[in-house]
């Protein structure tokens, strides 16, 4: 008999896709995956991670106005010496949907159908699982992530402006970087006070600020990836 449990809706911000045992075989290389009609998602598995054991996983996303290559382009340079598949799919609108919509949406569903494909094809480590991204991408990377610390364990924000999570979900390490000179995302009403908020919160947070403007530097790169895959 049914519930009044079975006719109640998953949380709007809530990601269902789990890592397990893949039931097809995914190919090494650079993918543009076939996933909505009019979404591009872009996918980059290194050789290395292919027969060689659960593998790191991040997903990149990008700023306001960009797509799944400058998603992409944040991490892949470094994916393949440090054996991380990268996942970069593209928002609906020029940002993301709780940036544009107000409301969490169809990239929540974009995003979540993404994960499908790649754990269904792919050994992916769970205990090496981030959700990563650049300015617009990197508020949306803590507001989804937040909402997702049951899926993922590492969020990397570069240069974030806000986050707003529909809850804060298990304790997902954080890594936020931020340049002292950014004139699209000032400092101290951006990272600064984000930092704060979720150290209250309890969470950790290992936090990096660069003499530069709003940019992604290679040495926050590399920490992201150290974080990774350490």
């Amino acid at each position: 008999m049914a519930t009044p449990e079975t006719f109640l809706e998953k949380p709007p911000a809530r990601l269902l896709a789990r890592p397990g045992v893949p039931h097809e075989e995914g190919l090494a290389g650079l993918h543009e995956l076939s996933i909505l009609r009019g979404r591009r998602a872009l996918l980059h598995v290194p050789k290395s991670s292919i027969g060689s054991g659960p593998a790191a996983f991040a997903v990149m996303l990008h700023g306001a106005g960009g797509n799944a290559d400058g998603g992409l382009g944040i991490l892949a340079p470094y994916a393949d010496r440090a054996n991380v598949i990268v996942l970069a799919p593209e928002s609906r609108s020029s940002s993301w949907d709780i940036i544009s919509d107000s409301e969490y949406g169809s990239d929540v569903r974009f995003v979540d159908k993404c994960l499908q494909f790649v754990f269904s094809r792919y050994r992916i480590d769970p205990a090496r699982l981030a959700l990563g991204g650049f300015s617009d991408g990197a508020s949306y990377a803590l507001s989804l992530g937040l909402s997702n610390g049951a899926l993922f364990t590492n969020l990397l924000a570069f240069s974030p402006g806000f986050m707003a999570p529909a809850e804060i979900q298990g304790s997902p390490s954080i890594f936020m970087s931020h340049g002292t000179h950014d004139e699209v995302l000032p400092i101290d009403r951006c990272s600064r006070r984000l930092v704060r908020i979720l150290q209250n919160q309890q969470l950790h947070v290992e936090y990096q600020e660069f003499e530069g403007p709003h940019i992604v530097p290679a040495e926050c790169r590399e920490r992201a990836m150290q974080i990774l895959t350490r």
